[in-house]
Order: C-alpha cells, then sequence, then structure tokens
C-alpha cells in the first residue's frame, strides 16, 4: 500500500470549536498515516473570504472545493454519528452519497448504538402520523445501504470513546476495512 491512496474525512467535526476540530482530525489522520493512507479533511483547503463576499458565494466556493478535494480521493471514512437531530449531518450523507456515486468506497461509524427506529421515538409513525422506518439499521436505509453496496459498513462504537463524537477503536476499524478494500481494488 502506498502513502497516496487518500480517504476523505466527512463528519460534523467541521463545526466544531478549531482546537476541537484540529484534535480530532489529528487523530484520525494520524490512524490513517499508520496504515499507510493519507487523511484528507474538508478544511483541508486554502480557501480565504472576504467580509465583501456574500454568503451565498462563500458557501458555493467552500461546496466545489470539497467536491474537489473528494474528486481527488480514493475513499470516504464518514463519521455519521447523529447530529442536530435523529441522523447523521446532513452534509456528510450527501458526501457519502458524491463518493458512492463515483464509485468510490465508503466506511461510516457511529457512537450512537440504538438504531434510527429508536432513535426516531420506537414507534410505527411519528407525532404527524407518517412511518418511521424500521428495517433494523442504525441509520436510514440509503445511508447504511450505500456503504454496504460500495463495499464498505458502518461501525457501530462498542463503548464510549475519548469524545462524544469519536473513538479510536471505532475509528480504527474503519481503517482497517478501507485499507482491505483499497488495497484489494
Amino acid at each position: 500500500m502506498t502513502a497516496h491512496r487518500r480517504v476523505y474525512l466527512a463528519g460534523p467535526e467541521v463545526f466544531f470549536p478549531a482546537k476541537e476540530h484540529a484534535a480530532l482530525v489529528a487523530s484520525k489522520k494520524r490512524l490513517l498515516e499508520e496504515a499507510g493512507l493519507e487523511g484528507v479533511d474538508p478544511l483541508d483547503t486554502e480557501l480565504v473570504f472576504s467580509d465583501q463576499e456574500p454568503k451565498t458565494a462563500q458557501g458555493h466556493r467552500i461546496y466545489l472545493a470539497n467536491r474537489e478535494l473528494m474528486d481527488n480521493c480514493d475513499a470516504i471514512i464518514a463519521n455519521l454519528t447523529p447530529f442536530r437531530g435523529i441522523s447523521a449531518d446532513p452534509g456528510t450523507v450527501f458526501e457519502v452519497g458524491y463518493m458512492t456515486g463515483q464509485g468510490k468506497p465508503a466506511v461510516g461509524f457511529t457512537m450512537d448504538h440504538r438504531d434510527y427506529r429508536e432513535r426516531a421515538g420506537g414507534t410505527d409513525r411519528d407525532s404527524e402520523g407518517h412511518t418511521i422506518e424500521d428495517f433494523g439499521l442504525r441509520d436510514n436505509l440509503m445511508i447504511e445501504c450505500g456503504l454496504s453496496e460500495s463495499g464498505g459498513s458502518l461501525f457501530v462504537a462498542e463503548q464510549k470513546g475519548c469524545h462524544r463524537y469519536f473513538s479510536t477503536a471505532v475509528f480504527r476499524q474503519c481503517v482497517q476495512a478501507i485499507a482491505r478494500k483499497l488495497a484489494s481494488d
């Protein structure tokens, strides 16, 4: 395995305070480096914004920069721990779909052991009478089945990690799975 195999690191960590984000990304990159892989964080760009640039234009430039990063990666590891709701961060889910749509392997992890239905209230219908899917999966079937179809899977932390959104043990499982998949391609 050569160090040029690049793995995009998707997840809600981009919204964390800078110091917290940097520490988590450093841990992830170190674990990938140990496996001969290079970790690529969504903030690994050199974007500079002016106060005069409209927020919508800034957002579009971030999208294009992150898409370019993903285009230059061989695989993705996504933090799919529920964020701001019962499911994964929607930007992270888009990134998983974008990568799997290109035929690239995707692996995910979650720090939440509950399945999707349990997080949604554990009933057949929500408070508005809408059906809650019940397929025994950790998240929406499109997310988990997409990971599986790409050759990856969703790993669930078996115990608390060093952070509410990160566990070295579960991330190491992701790294091992993605390294095996990339080596077999």
